[in-house]
């Protein structure tokens, strides 16, 4: 139960501490976290920016509606997608696999060939939206984990993609930002921080099927 008391611990933090900053072991475990999360069919076709700078946020916090915990948060995490998987995505997927997993060609040369068609054969469009559905499975195991290690963060969709991506110059990096999250630790006077959390009954969201 110890992960059920930090998820009741946990909320979406309106003001951090901006003296309080992670420390390096901390943003290892988010990185790694990141890293970790669960994709289709393993590719990745996620990145995430991790922004410390202070003056960079502070030009970023226009495009964010003005929401201080850009600012203020110990540190800017900006969940990004590629805005395209390329078949050389896929073969650089698989070839990684032979290496790390020791694998003949034989027994993965089907599998790469079926990827490759199936990507193909989507659109643009289907491709990066699949990979902002991933985004978001990254956005709650990163909750999660900043639950667990006692790390405060407030889950954002709400700024302009297209200024991050344009200041933050992805569009040379083949990427588009669709999530953030700041983290850090709350600030005491953060009036959200002691209220009780607003959940339906578990058997009003829950179906038990047996």
């Amino acid at each position: 139960m110890d992960i059920i008391r930090s998820l009741e611990w946990r909320y979406a933090t309106k003001k951090f501490d901006p003296s309080k900053k992670l420390t390096t072991a901390s943003l290892e475990v988010l990185k790694k976290a990141f890293n970790l999360t669960a994709t289709s069919y393993g590719l990745q076709p996620l990145k995430m920016l991790v922004i410390e700078n202070p003056a960079l946020r502070q030009e970023l916090l226009t495009y964010a509606y003005q929401q201080r915990q850009v600012v203020e948060a110990s540190h800017l995490l900006v969940i990004c997608i590629e805005k395209e998987t390329s078949t050389e995505d896929i073969h650089a997927h698989f070839d990684l696999e032979k290496s790390v997993r020791g694998l003949d060609e034989s027994v993965i040369a089907s599998f790469r060939a079926q990827l490759v068609k199936i990507y193909e054969n989507l659109s643009a469009e289907t491709r990066q939206l699949s990979a902002k559905h991933q985004a978001y499975i990254a956005l709650g195991n990163l909750l999660t984990v900043c639950a667990v290690e006692k790390i405060d963060a407030c889950p954002m969709e709400g700024f302009m993609p297209d200024k991050f991506d344009e200041l933050l110059k992805l569009n040379t990096q083949n990427l588009r930002s669709v999530l953030l999250l700041p983290v850090g630790y709350r600030a005491e006077d953060d009036q959200m921080k002691d209220l009780k959390k607003v959940r339906k009954p578990i058997n009003e969201t829950v179906i038990d099927i047996k």
